[in-house]
C-alpha cells in the first residue's frame, strides 16, 4: 500500500514539473483527479505547528499576517531507522538540504521568486519531500490560511483570492480535507469548519482537528467536539497539542514535544479515555493509512481518465499537425512531405481510393458520347449546302465520274464541328481536376496548419492543370484536325459503283444534280463522318488521360518543388508560418501528453508488481498445499 502514496506522489511531482497543477484552463488536468490531503485553517489556527508536528522538524515560515502565500505540496518519505534526514525541493532537484532551517528560507525565497517581494498569493505550489525514519508515508497540501482583512501591503480582494484557491482544492470529490480549528475559539466561528460545511456538508471528506486544547479557559474543555457530539463527521476528531510560543522560541526539540503531548492527554482526567487516537503521532498515522485507502478505490477510475485523456489528446495533436523545423533544411523536407501527402491524397480521388475519380470517367461515358451524338450536321448536310459546295468544286466543268473536292470539303466541315465536343471534354475533365486538387487541399491536415503553403500548393496546382489543359487541347483537337486532313479511303472504295458516280451512268451529265443525286451523297458523307465520330469517341478519351489524367498523377508539382529549391530561408518560413495560438496549443498538448503517458506507465509499473507479488503468492500457497 505505500507504493501507492508513492505513486501519486511521483504523478503530482510530474504534473507540478509539467505544468499542471489543478488551475482553469483549456488543458486537461490529471492533478485534479489525484487524491490528496488538503490542510485548511484561518490564521493562526495553529495549522503550522500541526504540521511541522507531524514532520517532526521546524521547517515552515513563521511570522505575522499571511505567511502561506503558496501552496506547499508536503511529501513525506519514511526511511530506514539511523538514517540520516533531509529534505528536496523539486525546483532544486539535485540539492538536499539537511539544515531545516534552510528549508524555511528556501520557501520563503521560492514564494518571493513566484510572487515577488509582496503579500501577493499564487496558485503555482512547491513540492517539498522530507525523508525521515521519524515519519510515515503521507503527502498534503497546506494551503493559504483564510483571512477576515487585508492587511498593509495586500490588495482588497486578498480575503476572496485566498478562499477561491482553498475551494479550487477543497471542492475536488478526491480532495480529503483536513480542517483545522483552534479549541479556545467557538467551533461555530471556525473558518476550516465553515468552509468544509459548504463543500463536504455530509462531512465524508473531512478529518477534523483541534488546536491548542491545552489553552483553554479553565473549567472548559473540548469533549463535546472530539466525541462529535458538537459537530459530527465521518471520522472522529482528533485533538492534539502543540508547542507554544515560548517552546519554538527555545527551539524545544519535536521528539520532546510530543512525549509532552502524550503525556497530557494521558494525565489530563477529561481526555484520558480518548488517548489512544489523539496526538499528532496518531494523527500521521491515520491520514497515511487513509489516504491510501482513498488512492487504492480512486486508482481505476484514473487509469480510465488517463486513457481516454491520452487519446483525446493525440488526436488534437494530429489535427494540429507537426511542429515547424528550426533550420532551412528540415523547412524544405517538412514542405515537400506535405506536399507528398497532399500529392497521394489527389492520387488517391483519381485511382477510387477516395470518391471523386468516377466523374473522369461519365465524361468520357456519357457526356462526350451525348456531345457527339447531337451533332446533326443538318447545316453542312442539306441539299442547298451540298448543292453549293460540289458545284463550286467542279469549277469551270463538271466532275467525271465522282465530285471528290465536294466530298472533301463536306467531309471536312462537318467534321470540323466535332471539335466543339472535344474540347469541351477537355474542359470538363480540366474542371473535375481541380475539384479533386481543391479535396485534397483541404483533406491534407498538415495544410491547414500552414494558410500560405496551403494557398501556394493549390495555386501551383492548378497553375500545372492549365499547362496541361493546354497541351492536353492541342493534342486532342490535333485528332479532329487529322482526321480531317487525312481520309479514310478504303471507306470509298468499297462502296457500290453508282453510289461512287453519284447515280446511274447513262443519265445526261446535266441530271447529276438532281435531288436524288444529292442525297446518296449526303448519306455518304454522314456515314463516313458517324464513323469518325464512333473513332474518336475512344480516342479522344486517350488523349485526354494521356495529357491530363496521367501527367496530374505524375506530376502535379514538379513544377512547384523545382521553385521550392530557388527559394531561401525567408520564403521557406514564410510557406511554414502559422497561427501562434495554434504553435502554443500544441507545445502545452505535447507536455500534458508526456505528463499522461508518464503517469500511465508509472500506474501501469505498480499494477503490474503487484499482479506479479499476488501470483508468487498463490504459486508458492499451491507449492506447500502440494507438498
Amino acid at each position: 500500500m505505500e507504493s501507492l502514496i508513492s505513486l501519486v506522489n511521483k504523478i503530482q511531482r510530474a504534473c507540478t514539473a509539467l505544468g499542471d497543477h489543478g488551475e482553469a484552463s483549456a488543458l486537461p488536468t490529471l492533478w485534479d483527479s489525484l487524491p490528496a490531503i488538503a490542510v485548511v485553517g484561518g490564521q493562526s489556527s495553529g495549522k503550522s505547528s500541526v504540521l511541522e508536528s507531524v514532520v517532526g522538524k521546524d521547517f515552515l515560515p513563521r511570522g505575522s499576517g499571511i505567511v502561506t502565500r503558496r501552496p506547499l505540496v508536503l511529501q513525506l518519505h519514511k526511511i530506514d531507522e539511523g538514517s540520516r534526514e533531509y529534505a528536496e525541493f523539486l525546483h532544486l532537484p539535485r540539492k538536499r538540504f539537511t539544515d531545516f532551517a534552510a528549508v524555511r528560507k528556501e520557501i520563503q525565497d521560492e514564494t518571493d521568486r513566484e510572487t515577488g517581494r509582496t503579500k501577493q498569493i499564487s496558485s503555482v505550489p512547491i513540492h517539498l519531500s522530507i525523508y525521515s525514519p521519524n515519519v510515515v508515508n503521507l503527502t498534503l497540501i497546506d494551503l493559504p490560511g483564510l483571512t477576515k482583512v487585508a492587511v498593509e501591503g495586500q490588495p482588497d480582494s486578498i480575503v476572496q483570492d485566498i478562499e477561491n484557491m482553498v475551494r479550487s482544492y477543497i471542492e475536488k470529490p478526491n480532495c480529503i480535507i483536513l480542517a483545522i480549528s483552534p479549541a479556545n475559539q467557538d467551533l461555530a466561528t471556525s473558518d476550516a469548519i465553515k468552509i468544509s460545511r459548504e463543500v463536504d456538508p455530509t462531512g465524508d471528506r473531512t478529518i477534523g482537528v483541534l488546536t491548542k486544547i491545552d489553552l483553554m479557559d479553565k473549567g472548559t474543555d473540548a469533549v463535546d467536539i472530539l466525541e462529535g457530539r458538537a459537530y459530527r463527521l465521518k471520522f472522529p476528531w482528533i485533538g492534539v497539542v502543540n508547542r507554544s510560543q515560548q517552546d519554538i522560541n527555545k527551539n524545544v526539540d519535536m521528539i520532546a514535544a510530543r512525549r509532552r503531548e502524550r503525556e497530557y492527554f494521558n494525565s489530563t482526567p477529561e481526555y484520558k479515555h480518548l488517548a489512544k487516537r489523539m496526538g499528532s503521532e496518531h494523527l500521521a498515522k491515520m491520514l497515511s493509512k487513509h489516504l491510501e485507502t482513498v488512492i487504492k478505490s480512486k486508482i481505476p477510475g484514473i487509469q480510465s481518465l488517463i486513457n481516454k485523456t491520452i487519446a483525446e489528446l493525440e488526436a488534437e495533436l494530429t489535427r494540429l499537425g507537426k511542429p515547424v523545423a528550426a533550420d532551412a533544411g528540415g523547412k524544405l523536407y517538412a514542405i515537400m512531405e506535405i506536399c507528398r501527402s497532399f500529392d497521394q491524397i489527389f492520387k488517391e480521388h483519381l485511382d477510387g481510393v477516395r470518391p471523386g475519380g468516377d466523374k473522369i470517367y461519365n465524361v468520357f461515358d456519357n457526356q462526350l458520347p451525348a456531345a457527339l451524338k447531337r451533332l446533326q450536321f443538318d447545316r453542312q448536310l442539306s441539299m442547298e449546302n451540298i448543292r453549293k459546295l460540289i458545284t463550286e468544286a467542279d469549277g469551270y466543268q463538271p466532275h467525271l465520274i465522282a465530285p471528290e473536292q465536294g466530298y472533301r470539303r463536306l467531309i471536312e466541315s462537318s467534321l470540323i464541328t466535332i471539335r466543339g465536343p472535344a474540347e469541351a471534354a477537355v474542359d470538363a475533365v480540366h474542371s473535375l481536376l481541380k475539384d479533386l486538387v481543391h479535396k485534397a487541399v483541404s483533406e491534407t491536415l498538415d495544410l491547414k496548419q500552414y494558410p500560405g503553403l496551403r494557398v501556394e500548393v493549390g495555386s501551383a496546382a492548378v497553375d500545372s492543370l492549365e499547362r496541361m489543359r493546354e497541351e492536353s487541347k492541342k493534342a486532342t483537337l490535333q485528332l479532329v484536325d487529322m482526321e480531317c486532313g487525312y481520309l479514310t479511303v478504303d471507306f470509298f472504295r468499297k462502296l457500290p459503283q453508282d453510289v461512287d458516280k453519284g447515280g446511274n451512268p447513262t443519265h445526261s451529265i446535266f441530271d447529276r444534280y438532281n435531288d436524288s443525286y444529292l442525297r446518296r451523297i449526303g448519306t455518304t458523307i454522314l456515314s463516313y463522318v458517324n464513323m469518325v465520330c464512333a473513332s474518336l469517341r475512344h480516342s479522344i478519351p486517350k488523349s485526354i488521360v494521356y495529357c491530363q489524367v496521367r501527367e496530374a498523377k505524375r506530376s502535379l508539382l514538379d513544377h512547384f518543388f523545382t521553385e521550392l529549391g530557388k527559394m531561401d530561408q525567408k520564403r521557406l518560413s514564410s510557406l511554414l508560418n502559422e497561427d501562434p495560438a495554434i504553435m502554443e496549443r500544441r507545445g502545452a498538448l505535447a507536455k500534458r501528453l508526456e505528463l499522461y503517458r508518464s503517469a500511465q506507465a508509472d500506474i501501469d509499473a505498480v499494477a503490474w508488481s503487484k499482479r506479479v507479488d499476488k501470483n508468487i503468492l498463490k504459486s508458492s500457497y499451491a507449492d506447500h498445499s502440494y507438498t
